[in-house]
């Protein structure tokens, strides 16, 4: 009876383990899609980025073996170097373009990985009523399913019952062996017992423990954040169809510490000459005219602007609005409300540049902060943008595609130290590597193939920390 109550318990612990191992999940698979693919693989999975769309990978490589397919995602340059037929054909396809090396991924973090991918490609489309939302689309993840933490809570008492009856059974072995009475507990007795009581008061202290510790980790970060701005800009439009370059308005990132938001100065360079756009595009530029104080209609700067009133900056602008926002969209003075348009318009303007501590229509435009690290973390973009040659999608996402942006990514501590540790250094034409002269022999001589940032001391404390 001993041998086979010990047997269960064994059979319940692989249970358990198996419970463990083989639970892909959605949720953990976002996390390493973010963490690992989200920097080269559009997050809709749909449409090619730096690397291809990633809906129907698992069908593409339905006629080759699983481990196929994982090989591929850990070390597709040595998938290609054995001669696989689907992994030169990618290569022929997509080359120059390097995939990043993850060795470290198990089977289970990919099929995660792929649940993920499979999830989000065949997802509704916005509006139909799903309620999943992709990375960083401003709602809230999807929600992770319970069941396999229930289940395995369950495995874990039945198994702390099991080890308490065969305990029990022990000391009564040893009670008869010195010619007492064995004595038999009830499961009341059992499961009041000082060693019953003494396991729940652990599993709830180590249960409140590890949910204090992870929502502490969590504090404070926003990744998903979509604040409403004064003026509706669009990176899609200006990044995207235009293709202007990131550097261009934040021409800081590639020579200081921040990245900062471009000045008004920066937006006419542009605007002086583009005045209109959309319906709403018209009004949104016409904002940035009435906080500088450039007169659209005679397409000069105004003279004393700071001292103008505001019933002056209002008589002008409902001119320009008027002449041309009403002529060249062929509308009514009067919209359906019985409102003057051109009212409804200038309210709009006032109430996004009045909406700062000054009160005043004029000055600088107080865009909302949306990447903010801890005052104890130090991130030098120039570093990263100039040096390291990081292109601004790895930390923030595709903002080419994005009408509003978002944070896209956790910007937390272990994403910073997995993209250290994964991160190769582009050590070849780039003389701030030069000093490292062992790490260039030795990739001279093969004795290593690639230098990551951890090798350099990326991990170090005091790189990121005061």
């Amino acid at each position: 009876m001993l041998l086979k109550r010990i047997c269960w318990v064994f059979t319940l612990l692989f249970a358990a383990t198996l419970v463990l191992r083989a639970a892909p999940t959605v949720e953990e698979g976002k996390n390493l899609f973010i963490a690992n693919c989200a920097s080269c693989h559009n997050k809709n999975m749909k449409d090619n980025l730096t690397g291809p769309a990633l809906a129907g990978v698992e069908e593409r490589w339905a006629e080759f073996p699983r481990k196929d397919l994982y090989a591929w995602i850990r070390n597709s340059q040595g998938l290609i170097a054995s001669g696989h037929p689907r992994a030169n054909e990618l290569w022929a396809k997509w080359k120059p373009t390097l995939m990043n090396n993850f060795p470290g991924l198990t089977d289970e973090q990919i099929e995660s990985m792929l649940l993920y991918i499979n999830n989000v490609a065949t997802a509704p489309p916005p509006g139909t009523g799903a309620t999943a939302t992709t990375p960083g689309a401003g709602g809230k993840p999807e929600s992770s399913t319970p069941w396999m933490f229930i289940g395995l809570t369950t495995i874990l008492g039945l198994l702390a019952f099991a080890l308490m009856r065969i305990i029990n059974n022990l000391g009564n072995i040893t009670r008869v062996q010195a010619g007492q009475a064995p004595i038999q507990k009830t499961l009341v007795q059992t499961l009041t017992s000082k060693g019953a009581i003494a396991f729940m008061v652990f599993a709830v202290t180590l249960i409140f423990g590890y949910k204090t510790v992870d929502n502490a980790t969590k504090m404070g970060r926003e990744q998903g954040y979509e604040p409403d701005q004064p003026i509706a800009f669009s990176h899609k439009l200006h990044a995207g169809t235009n293709k202007i370059d990131c550097q261009y308005c934040h021409d800081s990132a590639r020579r200081s510490k921040h990245s900062s938001i471009p000045g008004t100065n920066t937006c006419m360079n542009c605007h002086s000459a583009v005045k209109k756009g959309s319906k709403s595009g018209t009004s949104e530029i016409t904002k940035i005219f009435a906080s500088i104080g450039f007169d659209p209609i005679q397409s000069k700067y105004i003279t004393d602007y700071e001292n103008w009133s505001d019933k002056q900056i209002e008589e002008l602008y409902k001119k320009w609005i008027g002449q041309e926002y009403m002529a060249a969209n062929s509308l009514t003075a009067i919209d359906d409300n019985g409102r003057m348009t051109v009212e409804n318009e200038w309210d709009g303007i006032v109430k996004a540049l009045k909406n700062d501590l000054n009160g005043k229509i004029q000055g600088p435009i107080e865009w909302t902060r949306i990447h903010n690290l801890p005052d104890h973390v130090y991130f030098n973009h120039s570093q990263h943008v100039s040096v390291a040659q990081v292109a601004c999608q790895k930390c923030h996402g595709p903002v080419e595609t994005m009408d509003v942006v978002y944070q896209y990514s956790t910007l937390g501590m272990g994403w910073c130290i997995n993209c250290h540790r994964e991160t190769e250094v582009k050590f070849a034409d780039n003389a701030y590597y030069e000093q490292y002269e062992r790490y260039h022999k030795e990739l001279k001589s093969g004795k290593r193939d690639k230098v990551t940032v951890e090798d350099i001391g990326g991990l170090e404390c005091q790189k990121c920390h005061y």
